[in-house]
């Protein structure tokens, strides 16, 4: 028998995302420039207008958002929310939220990326600060990731890019082994769930839908200063994982 799942479905996790309206240098308003590194991540656009700026290996490019656009992007890919009026996205995330727990390395300069501490130090909110304290370092976490990110994008070539990319990753090393106990729970129980329930049918063993439930929640948190808005959260879907 392998493990049961009732997190929400594929072990995704979703947030409810108000972009940031705040200028930055180069006259567009919006979120914080950064990437996912073990996630993929979607955007169902609820309301407003703006675009989603990104910078891969393959180059530059711009997507529109308006309300009913569904648009994601792999691993690896630098993503920055312009928010061009009132934009409001629903956000999906694989591996039970870790997107928003971890997995993401914002583009500072490359001073910043040396260590652990040091990135922490330029990029925490203290949750127990004043709400106009929060928004200052969120702001400013902000504009240094774009300056980090200008440089990126103007780059003559392939090697600054591979750098980050190694930075980010020996950042995040030390934290794999959480990251894959959250994958070993969620998502990959999940698929093993789907398959231990088609066994199941093909059996003629119907029992697994006497133990059908359902579930619903309301956001744990609130407009929480996260790195492209303001954020509702919803508990971590990670506590889905039980033993059947």
């Amino acid at each position: 028998m392998v493990s049961g799942y009732s997190g929400l479905p594929g072990g995704v996790a979703v947030s409810r995302l108000c972009v940031y309206d705040w200028p930055a240098a180069d006259g567009l308003h919006g979120g914080t420039p950064h990437l996912h590194l073990a996630c993929s991540e979607g955007y169902v656009v609820t309301g407003g207008s703006g675009a989603v700026q990104t910078l891969t290996a393959s180059g530059y490019e711009v997507t529109p958002l308006a309300a009913g656009t569904v648009a994601w992007f792999t691993p690896g890919t630098i993503h920055r929310l312009v928010n061009e009026g009132d934009l409001r996205i629903t956000v999906l995330m694989q591996n039970s939220g870790l997107p928003e727990a971890g997995d993401a390395v914002l583009t500072l300069p490359p001073q910043y990326l040396t260590d652990p501490d040091t990135y922490a130090a330029a990029t925490t909110i203290p949750a127990d600060a004043p709400e106009r304290e929060r928004e200052r370092i969120a702001r400013a976490r902000r504009d240094l990731a774009l300056e980090g990110y200008r440089a990126l994008r103007e780059a003559p070539g392939p090697e600054p890019l591979a750098a980050f990319h190694r930075a980010a990753a020996a950042l995040v090393r030390p934290r794999l082994a959480e990251w894959r106990e959250r994958w070993r729970r969620g998502a990959r129980t999940a698929a093993e769930t789907t398959g231990d329930h088609l066994d199941r049918l093909e059996r003629g063993d119907v029992s697994h839908l006497a133990d059908a439930v359902v579930r619903a929640e309301q956001p744990s948190e609130q407009g929480k200063f996260g790195m492209c808005g303001r954020l509702d959260v919803y508990p971590s879907s990670e506590a889905g994982a039980r033993r059947a």
